[in-house]
């Protein structure tokens, strides 16, 4: 029964490794540079290690927002994300995860009768401007860069392509790593207080519920990628990315940066320590934020064939994803709760409490503090 409950959670990471490997390999394999066997090997890995090393942090934002308490909740959630991402992708239309998430998880705040955190809410919905457009303005710095350097130091072209090909799986690494540590809260971040998980040792390292929890998402996205993502990462290499291998790194490094900012713990713990300002830990679109870099290296060479019509069709689904999402949240939770006579919440007190315990954290608290206060780990 609960890997039934986990299977939500389970396809929304599958998906995640069909689609969303494409954004960190996809010019690469479109472009021939890196065989898809390689690419999806370090993409499996890299995604594994940063969702165990990295994921509670942008996790820990949505359950701030809203913190589902039981796992038929959960699983309600997840599925009413799965199928909101699924009718907007089957309608050709580029949307996030993050943002049906969301709006499932407001969903089940109506549901249960408890106010959404506004602070949590804004925060996380000022990222969805913020990182397309930090994402274009990566793309320009780092495509004036890259230009500049190439015309001055003229290195031949075969070597240029063998430094290309070893700069993609370098960068790719990086942008799969970034990717696990910031969008395996989309998939796998409504269970994490309801993990049916125990702690695990092995030896010297220590794996708490939520990091073995995130651990088995991590698999699921690497199934997702050697099972569908080789024709997604050709469709995008040949298609959305119709720029040099050298213009289609660039986009890659800008997306996983994005990934990177808003979803490292040990980097937000750095700044903060030294008394410099830092980004929100909450989990942002890779899709997103690859729109934002094409569109960046497109005005760095003058913004010509830009095609706004489709933005504004691309625009208006991420509006519209997560009231679709949050709609089908309430009415499933209603479906499994008076059809099916699941217990989707513990009451509306305790989801309070449970709210505003988490929306008390700091941001930067150790995980230790984390397992006794909200029951994430053991």
């Amino acid at each position: 029964m609960t890997l039934l409950f986990l299977s939500s959670g389970l396809f929304l990471a599958w998906s995640l490794g069909a689609n969303n490997a494409a954004n960190v390999f996809g010019p690469a394999v479109g472009t021939r540079m890196v065989p898809f066997r390689t690419a999806a090997l370090i993409t499996s890995l890299m995604v594994l290690v940063g969702a165990v090393a990295e994921g509670s942090g942008a996790t820990r934002t949505l359950g701030e927002l809203g913190a589902i308490n039981t796992l038929p909740g959960a699983f309600t959630i997840g599925m009413a994300a799965a199928i909101t991402t699924a009718l907007m992708t089957r309608s050709g239309l580029p949307v996030s995860t993050s943002q049906a998430i969301v709006g499932a998880i407001i969903g089940w705040n109506i549901f249960v009768g408890v106010p959404t955190n506004i602070d949590s809410l804004v925060k996380i919905v000022s990222t969805w401007v913020a990182s397309p457009i930090l994402a274009g303005v990566f793309a320009m710095l780092l495509y004036w860069i890259f230009r500049h350097v190439l015309e001055k130091i003229r290195i031949h072209i075969l070597m240029q392509d063998a430094l290309t090909r070893f700069a993609f799986i370098v960068v790719g690494a990086f942008g799969a790593y970034s990717l696990g540590a910031n969008n395996i809260a989309n998939a796998m971040g409504v269970f994490a207080a309801v993990s049916p998980f125990h702690g695990l040792q092995i030896g010297a390292m220590s794996l708490s519920s939520t990091q073995i929890l995130f651990a088995v998402g991590g698999v699921a996205i690497g199934v997702g990628v050697f099972t569908y993502s080789m024709k997604v990462m050709k469709t995008v290499g040949a298609d959305l990315f119709r720029l040099s291998p050298v213009a289609g790194l660039i986009v890659v490094l800008a997306e996983a940066l994005v990934l990177f900012l808003f979803g490292s713990m040990a980097l937000k713990q750095l700044l903060v320590s030294n008394g410099l300002p830092s980004l929100p830990l909450v989990p942002v679109s890779s899709s997103q934020a690859v729109v934002g870099a094409v569109l960046g290296i497109a005005v760095a060479k003058g913004g010509r064939n830009i095609q706004f019509r489709v933005l504004g069709r691309i625009g208006l689904a991420w509006l519209a994803t997560p009231v679709l999402a949050c709609v089908m949240a309430w009415t499933g939770l209603f479906v499994m709760q008076n059809v099916f006579d699941q217990q989707v919440h513990l009451g509306k007190t305790a989801a309070v409490e449970q709210v505003s315990t988490q929306g008390n954290l700091d941001d930067i608290t150790a995980e230790s503090e984390i397992v006794l206060t909200t029951g994430y780990g053991e």
